[in-house]
């Protein structure tokens, strides 16, 4: 089957999913459309592939990423309808719409087409990123399979019960913010400690990319691997004192609670 991606909108995340499916399909196989028709033509031109008017998008893809805010979904959807309706073989729409669940937009689409939710997070531009996802009962195999493959590119793909998405969202979806908090703060140390700006930010970034990647290969629980870093008596063990002294973990553990509580309001419209 084809596997052509249709994009309409080219924000941050539709922008970082487009540049995820460059990595696999043929750039013929991803169109971009965006509001701002200029935005699309200036991101296809970068990645290769083709920027056209929104009904050609929604004409000829076989997934459809709906790229707009929740509050908007509504309105899109509706617009959508007469031209999904001439379509003998719907497409699969593909949401990253925090709150709203496939049954949402089975209402707001007229339950013509197959639903996938995701919730992706911006470094699956980079093909280091995370996509959750959940799809509608209506979705086949062969496309299940056919949309892992087009995005196999952004990174880990992981299913997820949908009422979970939330929860998920909350970790993985607003997590790169509270990790660039982090490594900002982490830099901003050692610039007081006499390192240059840049060379601060880069000692920082390559840390935590790899105490990720300790934690991913390992297997070992990040308590245990914090605790191999702790000499006794150590400066290390110092610094983490303080952290705990000034409810590091509280604060983090109050933004994912937030993040999560604000996605279930943003659902509820």
């Amino acid at each position: 089957m084809s596997t052509t991606f249709g994009f309409i909108g080219t924000g941050n995340m539709g922008s970082a999913l487009a540049k995820a499916a460059v990595k696999i399909l043929p750039p013929s196989e991803v169109i971009l459309t965006d509001h701002f028709q200029e935005k699309a033509e200036t991101l296809a031109q970068e990645l290769g592939c083709r920027a056209d008017k929104q009904e050609a998008v929604i004409l000829e893809s076989q997934f459809l990423f709906l790229g707009v805010k929740p509050h908007m979904m509504a309105g899109l959807l509706r617009d959508l309808a007469a031209i999904l309706q001439r379509r003998s073989n719907p497409p699969v729409l593909v949401s990253m719409a925090a709150g709203l669940t496939i049954a949402q937009l089975e209402e707001m689409s007229g339950g013509i087409c197959p639903v996938i939710r995701i919730m992706p997070n911006t470094p699956v531009s980079l093909g280091a990123g995370v996509i959750l996802y959940a799809r509608s009962g209506t979705v086949t195999q062969e496309q299940l399979g056919a949309f892992l493959a087009g995005m196999s590119g952004a990174g880990g793909l992981y299913p997820l019960d949908e009422s979970l998405i939330d929860a998920g969202t909350s970790v993985s979806g607003c997590g790169p913010a509270f990790t660039y908090l982090f490594i900002d703060a982490l830099a901003d140390g050692g610039v007081a400690c006499g390192l240059s700006r840049t060379d601060a930010v880069n000692f920082a970034a390559q840390t935590v990319l790899g105490a990720a990647q300790m934690v991913l290969v390992s297997g070992k629980h990040p308590e245990q691997l914090k605790n191999e870093v702790c000499s006794p008596g150590g400066s290390t063990i110092q610094g983490v004192r303080t952290l705990e002294r000034h409810s590091l973990r509280s604060a983090c553990m109050e933004a994912v609670v937030a993040a999560f509580e604000k996605n279930i309001a943003l659902g509820k419209g």
